[in-house]
């Protein structure tokens, strides 16, 4: 498999972690919505993160949502994932173009600015879980660190990378999310810290080309890890013509009316994987006949 998640367990249970190789599913990503390279390094880095926390949820049919709206010019990001590995998102201002930061890098902090980030856990209960929190560096990996420890009260740290061709495709894109289980001991904890001090940037192992195993064992290598599952990612939408069908039949009889007395062919396009659905003037009086 090109793109696929790890899920391992180190320390006799007291860390859990994921790690995963994104290259392909960002590329998908970018050439959907034609990104610019900022926007592609910060939807990437959000769409790596989905990934990896959208197979912690249990049920089947189990969704995640993640959304970061900021004062930056990309304006925010929404990503979706399924307990699968299934992942699509979008940005908000795909164009986006700016100088790079002081450390030479894409600046995804200035491209998204001040802001909250929100997760949206919908597990077939009533309502879903919502959780919020403010925008700390704006970087994508710190504001879910931030996150995790303040809205579930999980120790975590997360780093995530995009890194782009100079032809503007992206050359390589990954991520691991480390988290302390309840009851982990004291120098579990300080070794681990240490640890990921000491780790050069995710963009420098994914680089050289490190896989998600190799990336983990930089970390855990001596806290006995192991993986417990391997299972492909990618992005995909699932949107079709009859879902659209659908949205459209809900919008009303006096709606699809104006629509039909336009006497055009109308297109309606997925905010997520940027298809568009085109209706003929026909089509649309058949819908009329279904709607309330």
């Amino acid at each position: 498999m090109a793109d696929y998640i790890i899920r391992a367990t180190a320390a006799q249970g007291q860390i859990r972690a994921f790690a995963a190789t994104t290259k392909d599913m960002v590329e998908e990503a970018r050439r959907a919505h034609n990104t610019s390279p900022v926007a592609t390094a910060a939807l990437g880095r959000l769409l790596t993160a989905g990934a990896m926390m959208g197979i912690m949820m249990k049920g089947e049919e189990d969704i995640l949502t993640i959304k970061i709206e900021g004062n930056g010019p990309i304006e925010g990001l929404t990503v979706t994932a399924d307990s699968k590995g299934n992942v699509k998102g979008y940005v908000f201002n795909p164009s986006v173009m700016l100088p790079p930061n002081a450390q030479g890098k894409l600046d995804v902090g200035g491209a998204l600015g001040l802001g909250v980030l929100s997760v949206i856990k919908d597990v077939g209960l009533k309502e879903p879980y919502i959780g919020q929190t403010i925008l700390v560096t704006s970087e994508v990996a710190e504001d879910l660190t931030y996150y995790f420890a303040t809205s579930e009260q999980t120790p975590s740290s997360v780093a995530l990378g995009v890194l782009m061709n100079r032809d503007n495709t992206v050359g390589q894109a990954g991520g691991f999310i480390l988290q302390m289980m309840p009851g982990a001991e004291e120098t579990v904890i300080e070794k681990l810290e240490q640890k990921i001090k000491e780790l050069t940037s995710i963009t420098a192992l994914l680089d050289k080309g490190d896989t998600p195993e190799m990336i983990l064992d930089h970390v855990l290598g001596e806290f006995g890890w192991e993986v417990n599952e391997k299972l492909p990612t990618q992005f995909f939408c699932n949107c079709t013509k009859d879902r659209v069908e659908k949205a459209l039949i809900s919008v009303g009889k006096k709606e699809i009316q104006e629509m039909i007395d336009d006497g055009k062919t109308i297109e309606v396009n997925c905010h997520f994987c940027n298809k568009n659905y085109a209706f003929t003037v026909e089509e649309l009086e058949e819908l009329l006949n279904r709607a309330v």
